[in-house]
């Protein structure tokens, strides 16, 4: 099954609002898509939880304000910044959901490598002599 984007009611039940403009959330949703996707190809299923958690993030607070007073007036932004944005946890549950970031293991034997063994080769290297085993 294929990644299917949420929509703009996904979204407005994410949020709890009654009330979404449709048209900046599909804005939202469409830009949070293309982020994830630049973290992992193809978008996993379960990738709309992070979609709607950076649409979300940028619907309620487009201008990142981490600071309000409201008299006499006061607003804290951080730099150069708003819209929307990937956390690194963001992108440690998507390269999670994808499938990738465990450990894992590499077997460094070739596919044609003969399975028999290759020592000691006593009928070789001793003929009809024989040896006294436990010798070399």
């Amino acid at each position: 099954m294929a990644f299917v984007a949420p929509t703009a009611e996904d979204l407005g039940m994410y949020l709890g609002m009654a009330e979404i403009d449709g048209d900046r959330a599909d804005l939202l949703i469409r830009q949070a898509v293309a982020l994830a996707g630049s973290v992992v190809k193809p978008l996993p299923d379960e990738a709309s939880a992070v979609v709607l958690s950076v649409a979300g993030r940028a619907y309620v607070n487009p201008q990142q304000v981490s600071y309000e007073t409201i008299g006499p007036m006061s607003v804290q932004r951080p730099s150069g910044s708003g819209g929307l944005y990937l956390t690194k946890a963001d992108k440690a549950a998507l390269k999670s959901l994808a499938g990738r970031g465990g450990a894992f293991t590499v077997d460094p034997t070739p596919t044609t490598a003969d399975p028999s063994p290759t020592w000691p080769l006593d009928d070789i290297v001793f003929g009809d002599e024989g040896y006294e085993p436990g010798w070399s």
